[in-house]
């Protein structure tokens, strides 16, 4: 899939084989508090989550809208919440013409579990199975994703800044 956006400014995202760490915060230097963020090792800024918040008395609608941008400021992803713990992913942040790229279904939330399945729109057409299971801990902030079997990315909580 391509993503219509300019050059990234950061140097590492040329190639996705290459594993970096990246380190999510609200309290990163030169973004304003409160505002997600991911930084890599050397505290460069690599993306950024901008909220835009929507009607809350729309039933049916998406009760909350997040925006991905890049370093250089360019939307990557716009991410809608529903209300029956749907999550709906589409390309840029266009409310026009939008592109579905995967969407999000929880499928269990206990009080100290939660697990998502992870369905990607491009090449399906039966719509049987989830392509990542994402299984986490609401408690510790971390979670795991898996791609099959296969453990495909990890996001832990550090205990220091």
């Amino acid at each position: 899939m391509e993503l219509g956006t300019s050059e990234s400014s950061y140097p590492g995202s040329g190639n996705w084989e290459i594993p970096i760490d990246l380190f999510g915060s609200k309290k990163h230097a030169g973004v304003p508090r409160g505002v997600l963020s991911f930084a890599d090792e050397s505290g460069n800024i690599v993306f950024r989550v901008n909220r835009h918040p929507l009607n809350p008395n729309s039933s049916p609608l998406p009760k909350d809208k997040k925006v991905l941008l890049d370093a250089s400021g360019n939307a990557l992803f716009s991410i809608y919440r529903y209300h029956n713990g749907s999550w709906k992913c589409y390309k840029g942040d266009s409310d026009g013409n939008r592109e579905l790229v995967f969407r999000v279904q929880r499928t269990l939330k206990t009080f100290s579990r939660v697990e998502l399945e992870v369905l990607f729109e491009s090449g399906r057409s039966n719509g049987e199975g989830c392509d990542w299971k994402v299984k986490g801990s609401p408690f510790q902030r971390s979670c795991c994703i898996y791609k099959d079997t296969d453990l495909v990315a990890q996001v832990l909580n550090s205990c220091y800044t």
